[in-house]
């Protein structure tokens, strides 16, 4: 049975005609059933949903907290691209988080705050909506640059109204570029506001107890205070991507489009050293080239998108 305060607030939402808060509780009432084993209920919610109309869009929690935006993904494991060593750790993530309930019948919690390091454009921030998406959950995506203040104490009290969100609304919480907060505080240039920040941030995360996931993602550990690190239930580390990654790559943005692509050793060796998202956005400019072109997809034209790519690293590292 739904809490008193959904109930609240779906009332409240009718009652202002917001369609968007209206969907945003009835699936938070539908992962509360769902999470008390009333799985039946939570599709059929969901279906009724899914009849009024698609939900995936771009959502605001409220009109009066605009730190937090939420998405509802529909991502899934499969077509994330990561290393088998962090594809195990999000497996059992998941795994935990689905069986919640059995773990604490023996006084264990599952894994839910997630740290998340590795260079820009290495599939962090779509790791978090691949869990959001594999668990049902609305992914909130809090705006850093929405919390963080000039003014004394201001960037504290924001932190603890998003924990407020955390406690209240259940979802999959992404802090991105958390170097922001997460700064160590041994550095020569941190001031003391920097120091309390973070400290509030750590005495929120030790004190939430909630049914949400909360993951932060940084693109520098080496940034990152070393207390941070037990705060957390688990580290997933990104790297670039390998051979068979790049395959994958390929696999899924260039096969889906021309079945009779083929590519070749000398095609991978071109993409190493470059990010998940620069060989992705280089495939899909060789294809959109082949379609406004009328011409067919080749293997030139993937590789010299892949190495425009790579030109912009070489020019913006001897700049």
């Amino acid at each position: 049975m739904a809490t008193a305060d959904q109930v609240k607030s779906l009332i409240k939402a009718f009652c202002d005609n917001d369609k968007e808060k209206f969907k945003t509780v009835s699936l938070q009432i539908a992962a509360y059933e769902a999470m008390h084993g009333h799985e039946a209920v939570a599709r059929d919610i969901k279906k009724l949903l899914d009849s009024v109309g698609r939900y995936n869009s771009l959502l605001k929690i409220n009109n009066q907290n605009q730190m937090l935006e939420s998405l509802l993904p529909t991502n899934r494991l499969k077509d994330l691209v990561v290393s088998a060593e962090v594809k195990d750790k999000l497996e059992r993530i998941i795994n935990e988080y689905r069986n919640r309930n059995k773990l604490a019948k023996f006084g264990l919690c599952n894994r839910r705050r997630i740290l998340l390091e590795g260079k820009s454009g290495t599939g962090k921030t779509f790791t978090a909506s691949v869990i959001a998406g594999e668990l049902d959950l609305p992914l909130y995506i809090i705006q850093m640059d929405k919390i963080i203040t000039k003014f004394m104490g201001e960037t504290s009290v924001k932190l603890r109204q998003i924990f407020d969100e955390i406690m209240n609304s259940q979802g999959v919480y992404l802090f991105d570029e958390f170097d922001a907060l997460g700064a160590d505080r041994n550095f020569d240039n941190e001031v003391g506001e920097a120091r309390r920040i973070l400290n509030s941030f750590l005495q929120f995360v030790e004190q939430d107890f909630s049914d949400s996931i909360v993951i932060a993602a940084t693109n520098n550990q080496k940034l990152l205070d070393q207390a941070l690190f037990r705060r957390f239930d688990d580290v997933l580390h990104y790297g670039l991507p390998d051979e068979e990654q790049i395959k994958k790559i390929f696999d899924i943005t260039l096969k889906d489009y021309s079945d009779s692509f083929l590519y070749t050793e000398s095609l991978i060796s071109t993409a190493k050293g470059l990010c998940h998202a620069e060989i992705i956005n280089a495939c899909n400019d060789a294809v959109k080239e082949s379609i406004l072109t009328d011409k067919e997809l080749t293997e030139q034209s993937v590789m010299g998108h892949l190495n425009e790519r790579s030109d912009i690293y070489v020019s913006v590292k001897g700049a």
